[in-house]
């Protein structure tokens, strides 16, 4: 497991949340320190509405936990009704990752019986912490999702690159080949989690702009065109191998392997703007596939046997070239976007804006 940032940070919001409690002499102060472990996020955005949304459901699962005790008393049972309700109300209101804090609240609340005053101590404690969590994801190396997840996109490529281009050749072990196959499985796992959360994070924005919407699209289909290699490299361990080969069958697979790579290089290096504008060296994949197609084609009207694998893996280099075709028109289009945007100064050059800055 690598060491990250999320584990420092969280390392030092419990430090805070036990300082904090401590200067105020509130106790326990370990309630503090859960509710920061609970409270850090991965992204500022999430930080936020989880904070806001834990006060609610704190601040309603103290009150039940009050009005409960008093009437309930201590009761094991009693509180383990009262969790119940709050479980549901949670659930109700649509803020089911609040409800590990709030019945560590609600539990602390009922051990006095539905005491004010403890009740509001119990409560002041889980928000230090929280708020604890949050300050700390702000002001020490704060969350950024989006380069995380192009710097995750590069290192998964490379990883996809070396399989593709050994697949046929067969030039690595066969435990190094498995170790990178299954690494490239927990990457695009990872990747996938990461663009949940973007997609996540815009949808909760009333008004997401529209570049944050376009780099979306963007960034789904890079996922995409990733997992679609993959699925490459894994019908050729597949259904490759068992299947009669000869050199020129070989040679055929590799070059195409080798041509495709390429060509997804290419596409991210000029989704990075690294490229010249003119540079136009793989913009005939689309006739490269044809000439793959055909060449299959051939092949195997020529072979007795069943071609069925050959066939199989086949179809899913064409898909993957899609989708790598796919991915060339959204970074384009991208691409285009950006380089025609106004800067924000040549507005003013417009004659017909002029009067817009006037009160």
């Amino acid at each position: 497991m690598n060491f990250g940032a999320r584990m420092l940070k969280t390392g030092i919001a419990v430090t805070l949340a036990l300082y904090l409690t401590t200067l105020l002499s509130l106790t326990p102060p370990v309630i503090a320190a859960i509710a920061a472990i609970f409270a850090m996020q991965p992204t500022i955005y999430k930080s936020w509405t989880y904070f806001l949304d834990q006060l609610l459901t704190n601040t309603l699962g103290a009150v039940i936990a009050v009005t409960a005790g008093r009437l309930l008393s201590s009761e094991p049972i009693a509180v383990g009704l009262t969790c119940i309700v709050v479980i549901m109300i949670c659930l109700k209101m649509k803020r089911a990752d609040t409800i590990g804090l709030t019945l560590v609240t609600v539990i602390s609340v009922m051990e006095a019986s539905g005491d004010l005053g403890f009740a509001l101590n119990r409560f002041l404690i889980s928000v230090i912490g929280i708020f604890s969590a949050f300050f700390i994801n702000v002001v020490v190396l704060p969350p950024k999702p989006r380069e995380q997840f192009i710097g995750q996109i590069q290192s998964t490529f490379s990883q996809l690159s070396l399989l593709m281009r050994t697949a046929v050749s067969d030039e690595i072990k066969e435990n190094v080949f498995r170790d990178e196959q299954k690494a490239l499985e927990g990457s695009i796992q990872s990747l996938t989690e990461k663009y949940n959360l973007l997609e996540e994070d815009q949808h909760k924005r009333r008004r997401p702009s529209y570049t944050e919407s376009r780099h979306l699209v963007v960034y789904k289909q890079m996922l995409h065109t990733l997992r679609k290699g993959t699925e490459v490299v894994e019908a050729v361990e597949e259904h490759y191998f068992p299947t009669a080969r000869t050199l020129l069958l070989d040679k055929l697979f590799d070059d195409q392997l080798e041509y495709m790579i390429k060509y997804h290089e290419h596409v991210l290096l000029k989704f990075e703007g690294k490229l010249k504008p003119d540079d136009l060296p793989w913009q005939n994949l689309e006739e490269e596939n044809e000439r793959f197609s055909q060449a299959m084609k051939e092949y195997m009207q020529q072979q007795e046997g069943s071609t069925m694998r050959l066939s199989i893996v086949a179809a899913e280099i064409q898909a993957y070239g899609y989708q790598l075709e796919r991915l060339n028109r959204l970074v384009e289009h991208y691409g285009d976007s950006k380089r025609n945007a106004p800067k924000p100064w040549t507005h003013w050059l417009n004659p017909k804006n002029w009067s817009k800055g006037k009160s």
